[in-house]
């Protein structure tokens, strides 16, 4: 098997592959890798100081991997091959939809100049376009497992059905998950094939067994498999999560071959028949209850036709013992997408906006949202944390604004009428009279108020609002107007300071009317 070039979260998988106590011939198995590449990583882990038995998690090993495999996160840095066969990304690209690999290669070193091999070639194509690389047909071999060892999941259609409440016809598809060695199993309805239903279920069926299998084979739904591929499978983010809390493995069968786990493929028509067909329920509350009570004294107690037991009974006997015990708190349930932090420092999550630091400006982050919190990340680095806010609502941190666009959030109001204490009576009378009506949109005309007297000095400003409140108009242009001309200076009974003051001055009834 030829080399294979890594992600960060791939060769995280190996690691728990690895803990989980598997050899090294069964990781390479498992993940479709050659066994020198999993001894490399291992070694790379026992010089560290890890060891396998004990449980690290997903977090700790990606840091390990990231500070202490540093070219596993850059393919091309790490091949220098690779920077010279990535001049060529098109033209490969659009070759290979109709030439075997071999011939591109073959083509592009003789008409083009690729000074690259064919291995070299490959192993380009795996790591950096996966997408356009015919894979080699590989023949899985799925022995019996032990208990506790395996179960397999799907989803099932089961059928329509007709809503009392509502009077409408929903289409119904079932969850399952069967353990592999007992064929006990959990199903529970669903109108959604959507990723919540589908971690839901997965938290229902653990809670129903009372504990979780060491791995779940699963068919390449997008709500668990992002990206189905043989070799180099891509989990989605939530689902794994779920994975590492509950410290299970998550297996993907091939695309299009369901026989890679034809227990949960050959129950799903006696689902279908025995649990479905046939029957009327008031509300899907009903119909989870009585699938709940179908797996156990339906299903659980029939004689299966490969055991010759009761599954019940044959989970209760041997198999419950055998699974990993369920971790003292549950997962919390969370998703995850993309979102781009526009210009103004927000981005928009669940119909809320929640501001990022202005540097991240036009970069696309993950975000993991939970019922709680929504978490921005660059690749593995948290950016920000903020609780989550209903839709419709925004989430703004001040320090993650500009300077200039911070000092209106932390003047507020109250602010603003301490420091005009401070200035004088005359300045904090006006800045009442400012913030008496629409608050927020005079605030930054008080602020500037306030702003006169560091370039004044408070004495000055405080004769020129005193002026400016005898005309009824103590708005910052007027009291600006009158600093610039020093008309602060004249006496209060100087009688031509109506006369300077006409060419600005709004007067009393313009004042009334902007407040009301």
């Amino acid at each position: 098997m030829g080399r294979r070039e890594f992600a960060v979260r791939d060769i995280v998988e190996l690691y728990l592959h690895w803990q989980a106590g598997e050899s090294v011939r069964a990781v390479a198995r498992n993940l479709g890798l050659d066994r020198n590449t999993v001894r490399k990583y291992i070694r790379a882990a026992l010089e560290a100081g890890f060891a396998p038995g004990r449980v690290w998690s997903e977090g700790e090993w990606a840091a390990f991997v990231q500070k202490a495999l540093p070219e596993a996160t850059d393919p091309l840095a790490r091949c220098p091959a690779f920077l010279e066969i990535d001049r060529f990304r098109e033209e490969i690209r659009e070759a290979v939809g109709t030439n075997t690999v071999t011939t591109v290669w073959q083509r592009l070193r003789d008409e083009a100049g690729l000074k690259a091999s064919l291995s070299s070639f490959r192993r380009y194509l795996r790591a950096m376009m996966p997408e356009v690389l015919n894979r080699l047909e590989v023949t899985v071999w799925r022995p019996e497992v032990s208990p506790g060892e395996e179960a397999q999941v799907d989803f099932g259609y089961l059928g329509t059905w007709v809503d009392p409440a509502k009077g409408v016809t929903r289409r119904v598809w079932a969850f399952v998950m069967v353990l592999a060695y007992s064929r006990h199993m959990f199903v529970w309805p669903v109108l959604k094939l959507d990723l919540i239903a589908w971690l839901e279920c997965h938290l229902r069926a653990f809670a129903f067994f009372g504990g979780v299998p060491r791995r779940l084979a699963l068919d390449n739904l997008k709500d668990g498999v992002v990206k189905p591929d043989t070799y180099d499978p891509q989990f989605n983010r939530a689902y794994g999560e779920l994975a590492s809390h509950y410290h299970t493995l998550i297996d993907p069968c091939r695309k299009g071959h369901p026989k890679d786990k034809p227990r949960a493929e050959r129950v799903i028509p006696y689902v279908r028949d025995s649990y479905w067909r046939g029957r009327q329920f008031s509300s899907l509350a009903e119909a989870s209850r009585e699938a709940l009570r179908w797996c156990l004294e339906v299903a659980g107690r029939r004689i299966h036709g490969t055991t010759r037991q009761k599954p019940l009974e044959l989970f209760e006997q041997e198999e419950k013992s055998r699974l990993l015990p369920l971790p003292p708190e549950p997962w919390e349930l969370a998703t995850w997408q993309k979102a781009k932090v526009a210009p103004d420092c927000y981005a928009s999550v669940a119909r809320s906006l929640y501001s990022l630091p202005f540097k991240y400006v036009g970069r696309t982050l993950e975000v993991r949202i939970s019922q709680r919190t929504v978490e921005f990340y660059l690749g593995e680095e948290l950016v920000k944390t903020h609780p989550r806010v209903p839709a419709g609502r925004r989430r703004t941190d001040p320090a993650d604004l500009p300077p200039d666009k911070i000092a209106f959030y932390e003047r507020t109001p109250q602010w603003c009428l301490e420091k005009a204490k401070e200035l004088g009576p005359s300045v904090h009378q006006a800045v009442l009279q400012l913030l008496a009506v629409n608050t927020f949109y005079n605030l930054r005309q008080a602020q500037g108020l306030l702003r006169l007297g560091e370039r004044y000095g408070p004495t000055r400003l405080n004769a020129a609002v005193s002026r400016a409140l005898a005309y009824g108009d103590p708005g910052y242009r007027t009291v600006k107007n009158i600093l610039e001309r020093g008309l602060d200076r004249l006496p209060p009974d100087t009688g031509g300071a109506a006369e300077h003051l006409s060419a600005f001055l709004h007067g009393k009834e313009q004042f009334a009317l902007k407040e009301g």
